[in-house]
């Protein structure tokens, strides 16, 4: 079990040697490291002894007083309290952080806006109210994040119409020039502390077509020598679709926007499966090999938080050749007859038949069943109420801690396996030859020819076919030349063909509960 889990991930240079996942951290949960530095918020009688630093066991950023080191998160902007000027306990795991051994991307918030929850004229330079948000963002960016995504306007926001009326956004041509807007302020206003990261969006090939051509030039150190982007984020279709994100990448390349010391960071928003995980880690090890050898991709997702707040734990990941890759969860252990119960943790939901089995966690290690089951029956929560759950709030934090370690590990293992003896079934292709993803990806970027890199991308539109995205999106266009395809590979005996296993993913109307579970939500001022 390890407790390290940014050192395994260093390669020789000092970059990561697999693509970084970035827990996608909740404020509810930094809540708890950030609140107890400055008062009693969790008893600490109620903390359990096996976390001998306290509350500070949760602050996986921490290498020495977490229960777990990992030195990568994203944050959100969306979820902060943006004014620097007011105390923020719940956010000193950020603001307090020690930089030389943590890194953190900030979200920009831009799905706030999508949603409507940042009220303004976002397509009118001279609104104070979208102005305001807009500084703030910079600021709070510049002054905490290492890097940060600008402040971009979601392509799917003309689908609701109450982020409509309040955005006075209403299509795609709207976000594109909200977002110039945005990139514009935030390129002449930073002041170089935080890197930041060009974000694409469109819901189709075509839009994102459009918005790439529309936002390469921030990115352009010829048309802005000292204030350029530092990077790339993909969101919309460009986050899900492999065949869009490969033609991305080819445009990129071969427009000077993917230089070594210029542009060192590509971001996937929202990416959830493991099988993207270990592709991630393909395409960026390809264009270090080919040419940028300092560059990194990223990848976050919310799903260790989502899981606890619908009342789920990690208990098993799964890297069978040729299968689904997936790390599975289920229900917790929940019931108010546990309240005594000293078992740990591990044997109760074993032995009583809640799980098959359960993989354990540096936090979970010597956390006893009534540790997580609170409450008895009658007992009522510190407002006087009677819950129907067995958990506090602080149970929901333990088990989230479990979950991130977990999610970590999983991405972990998947590349461990994937580099070894294993492959997904949705990597690989075995009907009349046998041809692996991480091959088409080498011969993708070895070319010096953009010409022939796109062909061959477009070619191979039968394969990216079955690579499923988050959103359950892949390659939109089928073609079937194969001029090219005998250049690249050898052919080889075929295996039988693998069945295929539906996807579970995670609803978004998770979260509601989440925010629910959130006694005390309020900044404390000094």
């Amino acid at each position: 079990m390890n407790k390290d889990l940014t050192t395994p991930q260093l390669g020789k240079n000092g970059h990561s040697q697999y693509a970084v996942f970035l827990p996608a951290t909740s404020t509810f949960y930094a809540t708890f490291v950030g609140k107890q530095r400055y008062m009693n918020y969790v008893d600490p009688a109620r903390i359990p002894p096996s976390f001998t630093n306290g509350m500070e066991s949760l602050n996986f950023l921490d290498p020495v007083k977490g229960q777990f080191y990992y030195k990568w998160c994203l944050y959100s902007a969306g979820h902060a309290n943006l004014d620097l000027n007011k105390i923020s306990w719940r956010e000193d795991m950020f603001r307090n952080r020690n930089r030389s051994n943590s890194w953190v991307l900030g979200d920009s918030g831009g799905f706030q806006i999508g949603k409507g929850r940042w009220e303004g004229n976002w397509k009118d330079i001279n609104c104070t109210k979208a102005a305001k948000k807009r500084q703030q963002v910079l600021e709070w960016m510049d002054t905490l994040m290492d890097y940060g995504m600008v402040l971009d306007i979601p392509s799917w926001i003309g689908n609701f119409e109450e982020a409509i009326a309040k955005t006075k956004i209403q299509n795609f041509d709207d976000a594109v020039t909200g977002t110039h807007i945005n990139n514009e302020y935030f390129i002449r206003n930073r002041n170089g502390n935080c890197k930041f990261l060009n974000v694409l969006q469109g819901e189709d090939h075509e839009e994102s077509e459009l918005w790439y051509n529309e936002m390469k030039k921030y990115s352009d150190p010829k048309q802005y020598p000292n204030e350029h982007f530092n990077g790339w984020a993909m969101g919309g279709q460009n986050m899900c679709d492999i065949h869009l994100v490969l033609k991305r990448i080819i445009d990129l390349r071969f427009d000077n926007l993917l230089e070594p010391g210029v542009h060192n960071w590509m971001h996937f928003l929202g990416t959830s499966k493991l099988e993207w995980a270990v592709l991630l880690t393909d395409i960026q090890n390809s264009i270090r090999k080919y040419h940028n050898p300092e560059f990194t991709i990223s990848f976050d997702c919310a799903s260790p938080f989502l899981a606890t707040a619908n009342g789920q734990i990690y208990y098993q990941t799964e890297t069978k050749d040729r299968s689904k890759w997936t790390y599975r969860m289920s229900a917790g252990l929940d019931d108010k007859k546990y309240k005594h119960d000293t078992r740990l943790y591990r044997d109760a939901v074993v032995t009583d038949g809640i799980l098959p089995l359960f993989e354990n966690s540096p936090v979970m290690d010597q956390i006893k069943t009534n540790d997580i089951c609170i409450y008895g029956p009658g007992d009522k929560n510190k407002f006087g109420q009677s819950n129907k759950t067995s958990w506090d709030s602080f149970s929901y934090g333990i088990m989230m801690s479990h979950n991130i370690w977990h999610h970590i590990n999983a991405v972990q293992e998947a590349n461990r396996q994937y580099y070894t003896h294993s492959c997904p079934y949705m990597l690989v292709q075995e009907v009349t030859d046998i041809v692996y993803f991480r091959d088409l990806i080498d011969a993708v970027f070895s070319t010096t020819n953009k010409g022939v890199a796109l062909e061959l991308v477009d070619e191979l539109e039968s394969f990216w076919a079955q690579v499923i995205g988050t959103r359950g999106a892949s390659g939109k266009r089928a073609y079937q030349s194969k001029s090219n395809f005998g250049k690249f590979f050898k052919r080889k005996s075929a295996s039988p063909e693998i069945d295929k296993i539906d996807e579970d993913e995670f609803s978004s109307t998770h979260i509601d509960r989440l925010e629910q579970l959130e006694l005390e939500t309020e900044d404390d001022a000094a």
